[in-house]
């Protein structure tokens, strides 16, 4: 009877052999199918569908028409408070050149001196801008169509003063209202400020309203060159200030 071979000398180095070469010829393979299905998975979620673009631009939508109406307020508000800002520049001006003298009382060469007012706090808004200062802002001379010229309308008091005389002589108190240019288009009726409870805001009145005036204002305006008699001027002026003659002394 023959006997197995007990010695395992030469079989654990064989199949070590095998095992090295089986893996040597696995590992590659594996690798490269590994490799090969992750570079696919990659080229299959690259890229946005067509789906997530239509959400996306449904969301920016959304966020413009949300936001836009607040973006056309804060235009109109920049738009009104340049326009406001300009106005009041043109109202001193015009205070500045009767303060010179340079826009003189019945000076036919010359339009725009302030009309004689019964009551300033109930002064009428002008029917014409033919007797009207013109502040001409763009060069052009002044226009209705134009959106940055101004008229300027004057209106002085002085109960001191006959009906006919002339204000210069002792001062006066002086209304200043602003209109744009545009104001005096065809179509537009201008309202009395008097009669209107609420004025022209800078938030709320978005690109303004044409029927009335962008700025009011008020000034005192001393008399001009030599008066005849200095002391009544100054007697005028304080009863104008203090608004009782009795509170003057002289």
């Amino acid at each position: 009877m023959n006997k197995l071979p007990t010695d395992n000398n030469y079989s654990e180095p064989l199949l070590f052999k095998s095992a090295e070469v089986e893996t040597k010829f696995s590992t590659p393979q594996a690798e490269t199918k590994s490799s090969s299905s992750s570079e696919k998975s990659k080229r299959q979620d690259a890229g946005y569908t067509i789906i997530e673009s239509l959400v996306a631009m449904i969301v920016v939508s959304v966020l413009m028409i949300a936001i836009a109406p607040v973006m056309a307020f804060s235009v109109a508000t920049r738009v009104q408070a340049r326009r406001t800002e300009l106005a009041a520049m043109a109202g001193r001006a015009y205070i500045d050149g009767l303060r010179a003298g340079s826009i003189k009382f019945n000076d036919p060469n010359n339009k725009g001196f302030p009309a004689k007012s019964a009551d300033l706090a109930k002064q009428q808004a002008p029917t014409s801008k033919d007797n009207l200062y013109c502040v001409d802002m763009d060069g052009k001379g002044c226009e209705i169509s134009s959106t940055k010229d101004f008229y300027v309308q004057g209106a002085w008091l002085n109960k001191d003063n006959i009906t006919s005389g002339d204000p210069t002589s002792k001062g006066y108190q002086l209304l200043v209202r602003v209109y744009r240019a545009d104001s005096f288009a065809p179509g537009v009726k201008l309202k009395n400020p008097s009669d209107t409870p609420t004025k022209q805001s800078i938030v709320g009145s978005g690109l303004g309203d044409k029927t009335m005036p962008v700025v009011e204002m008020v000034a005192e305006i001393p008399a001009l060159g030599d008066t005849p008699d200095k002391l009544e001027a100054y007697k005028s002026l304080c009863i104008r200030l203090q608004g009782d003659s009795t509170k003057c002394k002289y």
